[in-house]
């Protein structure tokens, strides 16, 4: 009988150490905002978005039933699962029926922007939507064909030979879906310092990343003990590394890991409209909407390495339905990295810091190693 006392008080002191960590664990990550596109070609909105949105405010019954978004005195109201809707009261024709899905309720975007002024302004190039009432304005991925949850895999790798002018090359590859839940992205510094070095392996793991890849150049053949990284360098919405005047492409992302690649000469001012979370620059831009498109001297660069040079290359791409693409090569000019990246199905893509730089870390183990401690990473992390 004792035994069996202590048997069960050990039992009920397992479960209470184990609740907690089955709650965490069963607590998926929340969706990502982004306008949803059916394969009938009809835009969704998530309801989560436009409350707060230019005045906008929704309420849901508390018994699953009606919709109700009000902006002054305008009123738009749906019921789940039905077609049609009513503005102020009057039913209005609409084939499109609101609907939840990852713990996200969505409803049709059309009868919304229109009855409450909601401007819509399509953007081929990050395939995103901006949305403008009045001074509010916001941008939001959009996504097409199927919504991503939590069970699909958020990273994959692998290892591809592609062919360019004759020549093959092994590439090994990591690629990201932004927009499933789990995901974030992280610009790190080695050491946290402007100035240091470290292993890229070393950062990953301190940040608890699930892939990375070396990030921007910096001065890696200096006799002292500051290593100057060049370019760009945000994290967390705050700059870590301020470059004026440079010229080279930036890749960012906001808060929603819309991510796009931006000309340097445009960055500050995207940067100083409060709305990139994280950014690194490099370059030069390899890709634009799927077209090699180079412009490397125009982009500031001077050296024979990216100018003519052939090497150990380090990229990113898009694509068009929002994955990010990370990418090592050996011994391929620029020209021929961009159409690597092309046929690795990018959008818009651009070059890293290379050569002994050029490193790819996945899943605690490195893809790409590279030849020397670097300044900077472009990190993965899941929740």
């Amino acid at each position: 009988m004792k035994k069996m006392s202590v048997l069960f008080t050990a039992f009920c002191l397992l479960a209470v150490l184990l609740s907690p960590l089955q709650s965490r664990a069963a607590a998926a990550a929340p969706a990502k905002l982004a306008v949803y596109v059916d394969k009938e070609n009809h835009s969704f909105i998530p309801l989560r978005f436009l409350n707060g949105f230019a005045g906008i405010q929704s309420v849901v019954s508390s018994a699953g039933g009606q919709i109700q978004v009000t902006r002054d005195d305008l009123s738009v109201t749906f019921t789940p699962g039905t077609a049609g809707a009513s503005v102020n009261g009057k039913p209005v024709p609409s084939g499109e029926r609101p609907f939840s899905e990852n713990g996200m309720t969505y409803i049709p975007l059309a009868l919304v922007s229109q009855t409450l002024g909601i401007q819509l302004q399509w953007n081929k190039e990050a395939a995103s939507l901006t949305l403008t009432s009045g001074e509010a304005t916001a941008t939001l991925p959009v996504q097409n064909g199927a919504l991503i949850n939590s069970g699909t895999p958020a990273i994959v790798s692998g290892k591809h030979i592609y062919k360019v002018g004759g020549r093959s090359f092994a590439v090994q590859t990591v690629t990201v879906s932004l927009l499933h839940p789990s995901v974030k992205l992280d610009a790190v510094l080695a050491g946290n310092t402007v100035g240091k070095t470290e292993a890229l392996a070393s950062i990953a793991k301190r940040s608890n990343a699930a892939a990375a890849i070396n990030g921007t150049f910096f001065d890696a053949y200096t006799k002292g003990t500051y290593y100057a990284p060049y370019g760009y360098i945000i994290s967390g919405g705050k700059m870590l590394k301020n470059s004026p005047g440079d010229k080279r492409t930036v890749f960012a992302y906001d808060g929603n890991l819309l991510a796009e690649l931006i000309p340097g000469s445009e960055f500050k001012n995207r940067f100083d409209s409060g709305s990139i979370q994280g950014a690194i620059q490099a370059g030069p831009r390899l890709l634009v909407n799927g077209k090699v498109s180079l412009n490397v001297l125009a982009e500031g660069f001077k050296d024979p390495k990216i100018l003519t040079g052939g090497g150990s290359r380090s990229a990113l791409g898009l694509t068009r339905d929002h994955k990010l693409i990370l990418l090592t090569s050996g011994g391929a000019t620029i020209p021929q990295l961009a159409e690597i990246m092309k046929q690795a199905g990018a959008y818009q893509a651009m070059n890293l810091d290379g050569g002994a730089s050029s490193g790819l870390y996945y899943n605690g183990k490195y893809l790409t190693t590279p030849g020397r401690l670097i300044s900077n990473a472009l990190v993965v992390q899941t929740k």
